[in-house]
């Protein structure tokens, strides 16, 4: 049972962060094409369930989102956290550095 925790965990971040990033993606095209965009409630929701890197990832390599301090403080914010968290979990359920 514990073998399949750690991939497990690992395909779900994956999938978190990539629909993180691909919301940042679909809004800043919203955002070029004047059409109705993605909430900012919505991409910070997405981006605290453990899509940091994905939001981070988005903002950076888009440059979207860029000029709202409250993106541009938390965002980071929430991938420190999250990385801090995996770490202890993982190191709490026995695995090494």
């Amino acid at each position: 049972m514990n073998e399949y925790i750690l991939p497990a965990a690992a395909v779900l971040l994956i999938i978190l962060n990539i629909i993180s990033f691909c919301l940042m993606a679909y809004d800043k095209h919203c955002a070029k094409a004047g059409r109705r965009r993605v909430p900012e409630k919505v991409l910070f929701i997405s981006a605290a369930l453990f899509g940091g890197l994905g939001g981070v990832l988005g903002m950076t390599l888009m440059r979207h989102k860029t000029k709202h301090w409250y993106f541009k403080l938390f965002f980071p914010v929430f991938l420190v956290v999250q990385t801090a968290l995996l770490v202890f979990a993982y190191l709490l359920y026995g695995g090494t550095v």
